[in-house]
């Protein structure tokens, strides 16, 4: 498999609409690709709460229909990041869409562990309440989003329910740039899955992002990594690993605790 993690900078001077747009040209770029992931929130920036509610567009609206066309035309699997989503009902999630070659929208998932503990995105936006998993033609996706990246037992969700490939779209700090290197290699070891997490260069409303894409084979080893600035990361690697590994070191069978439920 091929994957390509465009790690784009947000630019505040620079229009969501144009933004948009750009990111598709990069996508297009990508074509030969298996795979190709973009952040979290790069239409507004993570840290711009102050944009969410104004900036919050339908699951079907224009970061949709520019991606879809962007897919279809490089014929690639897409996880274009997340973006700020109006639900029906007037909520605001922080929601990622994975499109299909064709173009079609084939997953959508709602971060489920909202960032800012008293205020910013956890008082602003709603929490999803699923984990997602996307089966490909030869491997399976698990859908994760920056904070989640804390919570380990949304990754044994994502392993129970077939991801082999944990993908985490991201809008990092750079003042805690070494969590995310540490917590990505620890989901990958113990979850004995490929992680491909995709961040973000700029900075959200003053906001400094870490930057550093990674990527990670099951047995934790670091197979590409990116810079601060804006970049495509660009591996290849066999999914077929995650079987491998998972039946010469079989930890994942020894599990215990989390798979009955509590007795009280």
């Amino acid at each position: 498999m091929r994957a390509s993690l465009i790690q784009i900078a947000v630019d505040e001077g620079e229009s969501v609409a144009s933004r948009r747009q750009r990111a598709a040209a990069l996508v297009r770029e990508q074509a030969g690709a298996d795979l190709v992931v973009l952040p979290e929130l790069w239409t507004t920036g993570a840290f711009a709460f102050e944009e969410f509610e104004a900036a919050a567009e339908v699951l079907d609206g224009p970061t949709h229909e520019v991606m879809a066309k962007a897919a279809s035309d490089a014929g690639v699997w897409l996880h274009a990041g997340s973006i700020p989503e109006r639900a029906p009902e007037g909520a605001v999630y922080n929601t990622s869409l994975v499109f299909s070659p064709s173009g079609d929208l084939v997953a959508s998932y709602r971060k489920i562990h909202r960032f800012g503990f008293d205020k910013g995105e956890a008082v602003l936006m709603g929490a999803g309440r699923e984990p997602v998993t996307v089966p490909l033609p030869d491997t399976t996706l698990g859908l994760a989003t920056c904070y989640d990246l804390r919570f380990p037992e949304l990754f044994r969700s994502l392993v129970d329910g077939g991801a082999e490939i944990l993908v985490i779209p991201a809008g990092w700090p750079e003042r805690r740039r070494a969590h995310w290197t540490l917590l990505a290699r620890a989901r990958a070891v113990e979850d004995q899955a490929f992680v491909l997490a995709c961040g973000t260069a700029g900075a959200h409303a003053g906001v400094p992002q870490a930057g550093h894409s990674i990527v990670v084979d099951p047995w934790g080893e670091v197979l590409a990594e990116a810079g601060h600035d804006e970049e495509v990361l660009t591996v290849e690697f066999d999914p077929g690993r995650v079987a491998t590994t998972r039946e010469q070191f079989p930890a994942l069978k020894d599990r215990v605790l989390g798979l009955e439920a509590p007795r009280h």
